[in-house]
Order: C-alpha cells, then structure tokens, then sequence
C-alpha cells in the first residue's frame, strides 16, 4: 500500500503497523495475513460485513487477543513482546459500553482514574475536564443507567480518554445511536484527530467512513480486498460517467461529435460520457469541447460511493445494487 507523506516529502510516522497478521478460531480463518500502516494523527477506518474480523483485529492490535501469526507495531511497541507498552498508549472503545449503569458518570470516570494510578486531585481535575468536555456535566451525580445511548456512549469515550492515550481504538462507536448522536460523535472524533491523536474506527455505517477517515480498508474473508482514500476506492468501481445537458440543438449535435464514446439522449440534449471523475478527466473532456467551440449549459459528475465498493468488494456476502450516486451539478469555470 502507498505510504503516506508529510509536507516535508518524508513518510508520515505509523501509529499502527502490521505486516502478514493471522487468527483463526478452530478451523475458521479469520484474519488471514493482513498488513496495515496507519500513520498518526489520522482516521483509519475498517469497513467489512459482519463476521468479517474487524473486531478479532481490533482485540488482537490492542493486546487483547493473541496472533496466530505475524508482526505488529503500536505506538512503537510490538504486540507481542511488549503489550504493557501497547496498553500504556491506547485506549479502546468496544461495541458494548464498558460503563457500570449502578454508579454515577462521575464515578466512573473517578473509577478509570484510579485505574490509571492518578493520583485523587489528579483524578479529580481530568474527570471533572472530560466531563465538561463531553457536555456530561448536568448528569455527572446521576446513575448511569439513566443515560441515553448517546450519553453512554460519550461517557465510554470519556473513560477511554482518561489516560491520555494517542491511539484510541473505535470499535462501531455510533451502533444504535439516532443521527443527532452520531454527528455529535463525529465531531467528537474530528476534535481528538485535531489533537494529534490516531483513530483506528470499524464502522457499519458506509457514510461515518466517508465523512472521517483519511484511509479506509475493506476486509472480506479475512483479508483486505482494497486499501485507499474514500476517492481512490470510489474510482475502483465502474459506472462512473459526466452528464453534459444542452439547451441549443446545435451545440448538442455538435458535442455528441466532438466527443467520443457518448451515450446520446436527443430528447433531453443530454450526453452521458464514462469517467471516473478525476481532476484530469474533467480537463480533457473540457478542452475538447473548447476545440470545438461547444459550450454545455450543465455539467454533472456522477461517481460510485462506498456503498457500491463495499458491495463489489464483498459481493459473496451482500447483494449488488447499481451505481446512482450523484454529485451537486459542477459549472464549467467550478472544474478548471
């Protein structure tokens, strides 16, 4: 996979690193020699249906789980000789919320704090910070099963930043969450990532990865089937195309021959032509209708999503669907 550069032209550092990562349970394969390089300060974002392994690698990065095989690298610690070191750097956030319904907000957080051996004032001054900063401070003296899911889970994420960890593990944090709730927990995330902390999510939802991750990974049937930016793994998947609309006949026809490999549609003036939506694309299709003297009135890009990757990407495990994302109608001048 392409390593990630700094501003400078040299490698961004890993956060997270492995390299031939395997597990199986009996004769069940369920990671089946993955490599990752996450560099830190970012998003990464693990999508795959479900039973795919996207908590096995989750357990195993965080050393609550051992590898059958492999290496890797957390915060400069390798998993397997030195979890202490592994355990010291992260936080983990799982499906389920690590918060005791019986007690208070606040004593849990206190709770994680003597867990991290701080000491009671230091205990104090984080819990009563994450507090406020998680919008927790009206139910802090409350028990926590009176919570919404939205609150707990924003408590869970609290309790997880206590010790101050720089890579923090994300296991579907948004699962059941109504949409408000999600957005508060996007912006939670893009507040930690600002930081300078690493976020290592696996999601369900195809658009929470669209909207965070700097890199997003499929993993299907134990391996990763596809590795890139948002963009990088749209373009994989054919269907993408330009619509150009025209108001003058004239123009139409004489678009429809400038161009090539068009799909004419005469009774809308409309032509539809393959691209994956490049920067390049749109300039080479602009520069032959500038050649030819031709002018559309509007320019639309159609590209795939994420939804059409992760169905082309797993498509023995989920049904395909066809390819109608649409983006805003882009001007002539908004591409060049």
């Amino acid at each position: 996979m392409p390593t990630p550069m700094r501003g400078d032209g040299h490698p961004s550092p890993a956060a997270i690193s492995a390299v031939g990562l395997r597990k199986s349970y009996g004769d069940k394969t369920v990671l089946d020699g993955i490599d990752l390089r996450i560099p830190a300060g970012s998003v990464f974002a693990l999508l795959g249906p479900n039973g795919a392994g996207k908590t096995t690698a989750v357990q195993i990065l965080s050393t609550l789980s051992t590898a059958d095989g492999g290496q890797a690298q957390v915060a400069g610690h390798d998993i397997a000789t030195s979890p202490g070191g592994v355990r010291a750097a992260i936080g983990v956030t799982g499906q389920f919320s690590a918060v005791d319904g019986l007690i208070t907000g606040e004593e849990n957080m206190l709770l994680m704090a003597d867990l991290h051996h701080l000491s009671k004032r230091s205990g104090r001054r984080v819990t009563a910070e994450l507090l406020e900063r998680f919008d927790l401070v009206d139910a802090a003296r409350k028990p926590a099963q009176s919570y919404s899911g939205g609150m707990k889970r924003r408590l869970d994420i609290a309790m997880t930043l206590v010790g101050n960890p720089r890579i923090i593990f994300l296991d579907e944090p948004t699962t059941g969450l109504d949409p408000r709730s999600r957005h508060t927990m996007w912006q939670i995330i893009r507040e930690l990532v600002s930081d300078g902390v690493t976020v290592f999510l696996t999601t369900q939802y195809l658009d929470e990865a669209d909207e965070l991750a700097d890199r997003i990974a499929v993993l299907n049937d134990g391996r990763i089937a596809a590795e890139g930016t948002a963009e990088e793994l749209k373009r994989l998947i054919p269907g993408g195309h330009i619509r150009l609309r025209f108001t003058d006949p004239s123009a139409y026809r004489s678009a429809a021959v400038a161009l090539r490999e068009t799909t004419r549609d005469d009774e809308a003036l409309a032509l539809r032509i393959p691209s994956d939506g490049s920067q390049r694309e749109l300039r080479s299709l602009l520069d032959r209708l500038d050649s030819a003297g031709v002018e559309a009135d509007e320019l639309t890009v159609h590209t795939s999503d994420l939804d059409d990757v992760f169905f082309a990407l797993t498509a023995s495990t989920v049904p395909s669907r066809p390819a109608q994302s649409t983006q805003p109608t882009q001007s002539k001048e908004d591409v060049r």
